[in-house]
C-alpha cells in the first residue's frame, strides 16, 4: 500500500472483467478511476483505486480461500474492529459475492525484514501491536495448533506434498501445547499473520494491515510469529517483547520462542496447500521448506527443553501498557 510514485498511476482500468468487479463498488462512484497493482498479496488481489473523492485500496479476494481457514465475512468484521482500535485503517465498503474489501489507503512505506533489525523500529511495531490488542474483541479465535491440524487433514485428505519428517515432530507439538496450557494467558485480537510487508510506516507511526488470519489469540503468538517471519535473531525477540510487555520476562520470551517455532510449523502446510492449489507464479514450496528448514532446527536444538521448562512457569500476572503516540 506504500507506493506513491505517480508514473505508475494508469490512467483508468482496461481490463473489462475488473472494470466490471470495481463497478460494483459504490464508494468509487461513475466518474473516471485511476488504477495501479499492489504488490504482495498471496490470496488476493490488492489495488490502489483514486477517484475525484476516494483514495482506496481495494481487496479482490480469491474464492478458493476457505481452503486455507480464511473466513471472509470474519475479515470484514474484525478489519472494522482494528480499524476502531486505530491500528488499522479505516473500512469503506465490503462486497461479500463479489470478494471485495475496501479501506483507506495509508501514504506510508511497506515495512521490510531489514527494517525490523532496527531496536528503534520493533518499539514501533510493539506499540502498534498494543494499539491493536487493547482494541475491541474480534468475532472468532485463533488457535495455531488448531490450524495447524486442520490443514493437515486438508495435506493428508487431498494426498498433497508433506516434509519428510514432519509427523514425527507431532509429539514435540503436543509437549509445547501442554507446556503453554500449564499458565494460560487472556487472548486478546491478534492479526496473526504479521510479517513486515504487513505493516505500513507512515512517518508518525505504524499501521496494521491485512486481516485474513486476524482472530482472538495469545499475544505472544503476534510477537513470536513476526519474529519468525522477519527472521530475526533471538535477541530481538527479547527486545519486542521487553518493549511490548514494559518488563524483561524471560518466561513470556520462552512463549513467544515457541509460538514462533509453531507458526513456522504450520505455515509450512499453508505452503504445501498453497503449492498444489494455487494459480500464482510463486514458489510456495521452496518458501514453505525454508520455514520447515527453521522449525526442524529448532525442535531438535540445544534450548528446546529449557523454552518448555521456562514457558511452563507461572507467571505472576501478564502486565499490557498502554500505547503511546507512536
Amino acid at each position: 500500500m506504500a507506493d506513491g510514485d505517480a508514473a505508475r498511476w494508469a490512467v483508468a482500468a482496461r481490463d473489462e472483467e475488473l472494470a466490471t468487479t470495481l463497478g460494483r463498488l459504490q464508494c468509487l462512484g461513475d466518474g473516471p478511476r485511476r488504477v495501479v497493482p499492489l504488490v504482495g498479496g498471496l490470496t488476493n488481489t490488492n489495488l490502489r483505486v483514486r477517484t475525484d473523492t476516494a483514495d482506496v485500496v481495494v481487496r479482490i479476494s480469491h474464492q478458493d480461500s476457505a481452503i486455507l481457514q480464511i473466513d471472509r465475512d470474519a475479515e470484514y468484521a474484525n478489519s472494522c474492529a482494528a480499524a476502531e482500535s486505530g491500528a488499522a485503517p479505516a473500512v469503506v465498503e465490503f462486497v461479500p459475492d463479489a470478494h471485495l474489501l475496501v479501506v483507506t489507503y495509508v501514504d506510508g512505506r511497506t515495512l521490510t525484514d531489514a527494517d525490523l533489525h532496527d531496536e528503534a523500529m520493533l518499539h514501533r511495531v510493539a506499540n502498534a501491536c498494543r494499539r491493536l490488542h487493547r482494541g475491541p474483541r474480534f468475532v472468532n479465535d485463533f488457535d495455531m495448533f488448531e490450524i495447524q491440524r486442520a490443514y493437515l487433514h486438508t495435506v493428508i485428505d487431498r494426498g498433497l506434498r508433506l516434509p519428510p519428517g514432519y509427523l514425527g515432530l507431532m509429539p514435540k507439538v503436543s509437549r509445547i501445547r501442554a507446556a503453554l496450557a500449564a499458565d494460560p494467558i487472556a487472548t486478546v485480537p491478534c492479526n496473526n499473520d504479521l510479517l513486515p510487508a504487513n505493516l505500513i510506516d507512515d512517518g508518525r507511526r505504524i499501521w496494521v494491515i491485512d486481516f485474513e488470519y486476524a482472530g482472538n489469540n495469545d499475544p505472544c503468538f503476534e510477537l513470536g510469529n513476526i519474529w519468525s517471519e522477519a527472521t530475526l535473531p533471538l535477541d530481538h525477540l527479547d527486545t519486542l517483547v521487553t518493549a511490548y510487555f514494559g518488563e524483561h520476562r524471560p518466561d513470556l520470551v520462552a512463549r513467544a520462542r515457541l509460538l514462533g517455532l509453531m507458526s513456522k510449523y504450520g505455515w509450512t502446510l499453508w505452503a504445501s496447500i498453497q503449492h498444489s492449489t494455487s494459480t500464482q507464479d510463486f514458489d510456495f514450496w521452496d518458501w514453505g521448506m525454508q520455514k520447515y528448514d527453521r522449525a526442524v532446527a529448532e525442535f531438535d536444538g540445544p534450548d528446546f527443553e529449557q523454552l518448555l521448562d521456562v514457558a511452563a512457569q507461572p507467571s505472576g500476572g501478564i502486565p499490557c501498557p498502554t500505547p503511546s503516540g507512536r
